[in-house]
């Protein structure tokens, strides 16, 4: 476990290798931040190809002993991390904020929803069952399974160094197979965290191993020809590279890439709602969420004025601050770096004649710490890049537009399909919406239409590479393949038959 580090102290974060933390040795690292004061707190080892080798290593030694476990057993130390992560559950929202910035809030509820796939996964003897047919012919029965791949590994982002992970390894392990995972290098603590309680749990030293680290350690991890399968969560560019880079070497890849979601606000919707469906879905976690709203499509322009009147206030009324502090709604952004890049598409958007009805630039500066106060585009057209780039910060826009159709039309043009929402009252036109968008995830009168654990996460277009959704069924059937076995007991043979089997 971590240990609390004196103030000014700086923590040395490296691997997690067979079942044990191990210090980094390829002589490489980068700095982790406190994104509330712009402190450096940590410095995290960066693997090389040698570590990268190592973990999967003891990925390989591990799989046939835990693949040849009943479910039920496997599903027995998923029951206990359940347990030990809601044991440890506000130690570890801590440090998620401590190394993230969102607010402890925000981070509570990362770690409840990364607890349902856990919880989800409980159930594995129930999910892997297979089906099974008698007499398919006369006397030949047949039946199918799913059976674990190997050794997998996950890329995870940033924003969620919690749950996303938890969209992965839970379930490859529930399934049978083994695990090497390379968290965000911003905030990378949380990640042996996990490992560490999965070990207390019970799980077999090797079963799952944590590589922290760069585009050196992606790059060895799609290349190693021990993994058989990746999953990836991040920008679509870095996505679109990682589906390419693994399928070439003959990896099954799930690639989940960026997004640009809108909520279209249609005339008879209730206002009140949508204006704090917006506040929550642009706002919440500084808009460093694949979910967040940062597009608001106004149909018609009394609701765009409606939908400006009330959100002024609200968005200047943001309490902003540390996420540790109580009563703070939204914390800073993740680094400096990120900061600065937000702050460029704020003055892009400005300089491409979009309104700027609240400009968050100037909110922190001087105070040490990595914030961006709330912004407000209007008048956002089709061309801008504040429209057609994920920006990944607390932007929201508004596009007005004259009719459903157009709002529709609108949608269905951007490359990206993650999420996007409707508010309306009409079960017509929510209906017309929900079947003709082209998203993977839909919410009519919700803002963040996140799937709960039993279903799958997962876009359309551009926020996807690759034929798998993120878990739920569709967890399962990315990390496990089919077999189909077909039988006959000789005394029911018949002797050699020369032609294409049929049914008897």
């Amino acid at each position: 476990m971590q240990t609390i580090q004196p103030p000014g102290a700086v923590t040395e974060i490296g691997h997690y290798i067979g079942g044990k933390r191990v210090a980094g040795t390829s002589g490489r690292s980068g700095e982790v931040f406190n994104p509330a004061t712009g402190v450096r707190t940590g410095r995290v080892a960066f693997a090389g190809t040698a570590e990268v080798d190592a973990a999967v290593a003891a990925a390989a030694k591990a799989f046939p002993a835990w693949a040849d476990l009943p479910p039920s057993r496997r599903a027995t130390v998923m029951f206990r991390f359940r347990e030990l992560l809601l044991r440890d559950a506000e130690r570890m929202a801590r440090m998620i904020t401590a190394e993230h910035g969102k607010t402890f809030s925000d981070s509570q509820g990362e770690l409840a929803r990364g607890l349902e796939i856990v919880e989800f996964v409980c159930g594995i003897p129930h999910l892997l069952k297979g089906e099974m047919t008698e007499q398919v012919s006369t006397g030949v029965d047949s039946h199918a399974r799913r059976q674990p791949l190997g050794v997998c590994a996950g890329i995870s982002p940033f924003n969620f160094p919690a749950m996303v992970p938890m969209w992965m390894f839970p379930v490859a392990l529930a399934c049978g197979n083994t695990f090497v995972m390379k968290p965000s290098e911003k905030d990378p603590s949380l990640a042996l965290e996990l490992a560490d309680l999965l070990t207390e749990a019970g799980l077999p030293a090797g079963v799952f191993n944590v590589v922290n680290g760069d585009k050196v350690a992606v790059d060895a991890l799609l290349a190693h020809p021990g993994i058989r399968a990746v999953s990836f969560v991040g920008s679509t560019p870095i996505a679109e590279y990682v589906y390419k880079t693994g399928t070439s070497a003959g990896k099954r890849v799930q690639a989940l890439g960026g997004a640009k979601n809108h909520l279209v606000v249609m005339p008879d919707a209730d206002l009140d709602a949508a204006v704090d469906a917006l506040m929550g879905s642009a706002f919440g976690s500084a808009g460093e969420r694949c979910m967040a709203i940062s597009i608001a499509v106004a149909v018609g322009d009394a609701i765009a004025d409606a939908l400006i009147e009330r959100l002024r206030p609200k968005i200047n009324a943001i309490k902003i601050g540390s996420g540790l502090d109580d009563g703070v709604e939204m914390g800073p952004l993740v680094t400096g770096a990120h900061r600065d890049k937000v702050k460029s598409y704020i003055e892009t958007g400005i300089g491409e004649g979009a309104t700027a009805v609240i400009d968050g630039r100037s909110y922190g500066a001087g105070n040490g710490g990595f914030f961006v106060g709330g912004t407000l585009f209007d008048r956002v057209k089709p061309e801008m890049r504040v429209y057609r780039e994920e920006i990944f910060g607390p932007v929201l826009g508004i596009v007005r537009v004259n009719s459903f159709e157009e709002a529709l039309r609108l949608v269905n043009e951007h490359e990206y399909g993650n999420g996007t929402s409707i508010f309306t009252r009409d079960g017509g036109t929510a209906r017309t919406f929900d079947r003709g968008v082209q998203a993977g995830m839909v919410g009519i009168n919700v803002p963040i239409p996140v799937p709960m654990a039993f279903h799958s996460f997962g876009g359309w277009k551009r926020s996807i590479f690759g034929d798998h959704a993120m878990h739920g069924m569709e967890g399962v059937r990315f990390y496990t393949r089919l077999k189909t076995t077909t039988t006959r007991w000789p005394k029911s043979a018949t002797g050699p038959e020369y032609f294409f089997p049929t049914v008897k």
